[in-house]
């Protein structure tokens, strides 16, 4: 495997994380609904209820796409009020560098917030730079470099106005076209995971995560957390995911796509060691594009 353009820092172990947390819409119900408009403008519409407390949330974003200009333009308005802008250039300054900038308000509390980055891909290397104005301010940077499969990376925070670093971590995986595995050291180096991710055919897979917490209270009975799950695909427009972690804790999914464009999953998490007890989540989720 020649040298390619490896992920940025955050997607590190991407394909284990979402085998085992997406398509779990638990303790909620999900709705979404996606349309694009005849001038490349896409309009998504996003709302849950909490089944516990029964508070509804919801977020209204639309994303214009200059594909020519390079330019995308993502606007968000949430039923908290708040407002989010991100204007985002690729390729158009230098060949694999995007500049973002992405400012947020609300309204009733008068809070602001604004971020300037920068990202710059080549092959064998994946670099993004963040500054928070109005936190700190706070400059954030991670670097992935990679080759062969093999890629290692770093992460750091540092608070210009406290003159620190925040907080730092490292990674470290690699990556084949049927498995992939990561080594993760994050929260400055006090809680560190392993995860891998494997495509035994074209129906099954399957995937595991062990963190350990240093800073877990001592003495406690299973210092380090561990999770497996796996999907199965029962045909072309539906699936079923499982997954148990060390606790007891089962998690069941199912998704169907009832036709092109409408998808609907059914989930929940069971405490298998209280059965006879309400300690159970349920979750609906329902995608509509068109």
């Amino acid at each position: 495997m020649a040298s390619y353009i490896p992920v940025p820092f955050a997607d590190v172990g991407k394909a284990s994380n979402d085998l085992l947390g997406k398509d779990f819409p638990v303790g909620q119900t999900k709705f979404e609904v996606k349309t694009v408009a005849p001038g490349g403008v896409t309009f998504n519409v996003l709302g849950s209820q909490d089944n516990k407390s029964g508070a509804i949330n919801g977020e209204l974003k639309t994303k214009y796409v200059d594909f020519k200009n390079g330019l995308t333009v993502t606007e968000a308005w949430t039923t908290g009020n708040v407002l989010t802008t991100q204007i985002e250039l690729e390729n158009k300054v230098a060949k694999g560098l995007k500049l973002d900038v992405t400012g947020g308000f609300l309204p009733s509390e008068g809070k602001k917030n604004a971020k300037v980055g920068v990202q710059y891909k080549q092959l064998g290397f994946n670099s993004r730079a963040y500054v928070d104005l109005f936190k700190g301010p706070t400059f954030t940077g991670d670097v992935v470099v990679g080759r062969d499969g093999f890629l290692v990376g770093g992460d750091v925070a540092y608070d210009v106005g406290a003159a620190k670093v925040s907080r730092f971590a490292a990674a470290a995986g690699y990556t084949a076209p049927e498995y992939s595995v990561a080594l993760h050291a994050q929260n400055s180096f006090k809680v560190f995971a392993a995860s891998y991710y494997h495509r035994i055919n074209s129906d099954l897979e399957a995937g595991g995560k062990a963190v350990w917490d240093t800073k877990a209270e001592k003495g406690a009975k299973a210092p380090v957390a561990l999770e497996v799950g796996a999907k199965l695909y029962l045909d072309r427009d539906a699936f079923v995911k499982a997954k148990v972690n060390n606790t007891g804790v089962l998690g069941l999914g199912y998704t169907q796509a009832l036709r092109k464009g409408v998808k609907v999953s059914i989930a929940g998490l069971f405490d298998t060691t209280k059965l006879d007890q309400p300690a159970h989540k349920l979750g609906l989720s329902f995608v509509f594009e068109a």
